[in-house]
């Protein structure tokens, strides 16, 4: 998503200035998308288009940009608002208004790409968060556009599987579905009956996957008067390719000691550790 680079490119600059051997690599990549997408802002479709175009960009999630004969530029108002990227140029702004409602500055587009950017000038993006809800066909994607060349797999095993939290075992399985997904560490879904559910506490936690759906429920887990505050969820709104871990309980490899086969594993660091 834009932002304002130019700090970053005064860094850039300065150690060029001082002889740095360092060249940070960026790029920008625009596919074609065959996924009719939609975005809803206020119960209307914003935009509805069958040639979006996604981009992916170094160090950035996925974006939806939006031919501009696809939007209903009758929702949008410009805004004086603007924002620099030294990979993609300028971006101008429009607000989205509907009725009574406004998302300030929540579409851009990029009318003069800078040199080695594709040319994105007659696309439109939007902020995620600003719109109520996006589809890819009929089914609802949740935080941000899916990857096409990330994806989930969802395994049985019979593996024994030994969750241990400050000397505790707090979860002994030998029936869990392993949730293989790109790019993160393995996930062990347990079903509750081979949980020390006394332990676990439910709290008003909630989030969403592109990849899996929607969580159900977070727990806290309190041991030797220690509170581990959101520690393990389950998922029960799925999408069908992670149908297997329904209902299940998974905790965060991260934060707890996890044994396989009787083999204590070495704990992933991620975001979550």
């Amino acid at each position: 998503m834009p932002r304002d680079y130019r700090s970053s490119v005064q860094v850039a600059a300065g150690l060029a200035e001082a002889g740095s051997d360092e060249k940070p690599f960026h790029r920008v990549v625009i596919e074609d998308s065959p996924k009719r997408t939609r975005v809803f802002f206020d119960g209307r479709p914003i935009a509805d288009s069958c040639r979006v175009k996604l981009m992916h960009e170094t160090g950035h999630l996925p974006v939806y940009y939006f031919p501009r004969q696809d939007v209903d530029e009758g929702c949008l108002v410009s805004t004086d608002h603007t924002s620099f990227c030294p990979v993609k140029g300028d971006a101008r702004y429009w607000s989205v208004r509907v009725g009574d409602r406004t998302a300030e500055n929540a579409v851009w587009n990029y009318p003069r790409p800078v040199a080695g950017c594709p040319d994105i000038s007659a696309l439109l993006a939007f902020y995620w968060d600003s719109m109520d809800a996006w589809y890819e066909e009929e089914e609802q994607v949740f935080v941000h556009a899916r990857d096409p060349y990330k994806r989930i797999e969802v395994l049985e095993s019979a593996r024994h599987v030994e969750v241990v939290l400050d000397a505790i075992k707090i979860a002994d399985s030998s029936r869990p579905y392993v949730l293989f997904e790109t790019g993160l560490p393995p996930r062990f879904y347990l079903p509750k009956l081979d949980i020390r559910m006394d332990l676990l506490e439910p709290t008003a936690t909630q989030t969403a996957c592109p990849y899996k759906g929607v969580t159900s429920q977070y727990w806290t887990v309190t041991v030797n008067g220690q509170r581990h505050t959101d520690l393990a969820w389950c998922y029960e709104y799925l999408t069908p390719e992670a149908g297997k871990i329904a209902g299940r309980v998974c905790f965060y490899n991260e934060q707890v000691d996890l044994y396989l086969d009787g083999e204590l594993q070495e704990r992933p660091v991620t975001q979550w550790s």
